[in-house]
């Protein structure tokens, strides 16, 4: 069995990592339902500048609604959402309750790029045009500026040399670690990974981690959702167990997965282990 308390080294995080007062992402009692299914019963998750928080738990335990409702993609139905402090402001309640700022809106989703498990690349742009898209066309910014910007993270992810191929002319792992530079070069204050490696097979699976390893040690603010015990234990700062809906534990790697409290957790760690 793999050793998943070992913690990523102290000096692979800069100064900035500091936990400072006020979150990147701060979410409070959030609850979350689809018609009658209460996915979200009640959930509060902090990360501060330079932490990498881990959502782990099984299928439907409400992971991957919780990153999707912190960057908006879907309405919550009670609690708070604050990105750096401020709260998104809300427009009714309930099943009708809405962000009531689309300003607010856009400038939260591009200061929290989103990767997602299905790499969501547009198939009939190269790879360059895939990472400059947004940045050009959302954020406005220089055409040049952005595609220097954007050879650059495909260098960094390794895959500097497919800026004139198609989506479709590159691995599962080439094409995800494209989302991630995709991600960067909107020069977000936060990644928020949805399952980013579950979809790979387990050769292309180490390289994307590779580059998640790297994103840590470099002290980005990430959120991620991951069927990885070892990447989470190897990257996080702090580690969230959802069991349906709720909070059934959190703590350190060496809490979570060296001395877990929870029967659930316990039992959701050995069939991790088992499988």
């Amino acid at each position: 069995m793999p050793d998943l308390t070992q913690k990523r080294p102290k000096d692979a995080v800069p100064d900035t990592a500091a936990t400072p007062s006020t979150p990147v992402i701060e979410i409070r009692d959030l609850h979350k339902s689809y018609g009658d299914l209460e996915v979200l019963k009640g959930v509060d998750i902090v990360a501060r500048q330079g932490q990498v928080v881990s959502l782990i738990g099984s299928s439907g335990s409400g992971k991957s609604t919780l990153l999707r409702c912190a960057n908006l993609l879907e309405d919550s139905q009670q609690g708070d959402i604050l990105f750096q402090g401020e709260p998104v402001r809300w427009r009714g309640q309930g099943r009708h309750r809405h962000p009531g700022d689309a300003r607010q809106v856009l400038r939260i989703r591009t200061n929290l790029s989103m990767v997602f498990q299905q790499f969501n690349l547009w198939a009939h742009m190269t790879i360059l045009q895939n990472v400059m898209e947004a940045p050009c066309t959302v954020l406005g910014r220089d055409r040049a500026e952005v595609e220097a910007s954007a050879r650059r993270y495909l260098d960094k992810v390794g895959i500097g040399d497919k800026c004139a191929a198609y989506p479709a002319q590159l691995s599962g792992g080439q094409q995800q670690r494209a989302a991630i530079a995709r991600a960067l070069c909107m020069e977000p204050q936060a990644l928020l990974f949805d399952e980013p490696t579950s979809a790979l097979d387990p050769e292309l699976e180490q390289e994307v981690v590779r580059v998640i390893k790297d994103l840590a040690r470099e002290g980005r603010t990430m959120l991620i959702v991951t069927h990885d015990m070892k990447l989470a234990a190897d990257v996080s700062d702090h580690v969230v167990f959802l069991h349906q809906g709720l909070i059934e534990e959190e703590g350190t790697p060496d809490e979570v997965f060296g001395a877990p409290s929870s029967e659930r957790l316990r039992g959701f760690l050995s069939a991790t282990h088992a499988a």
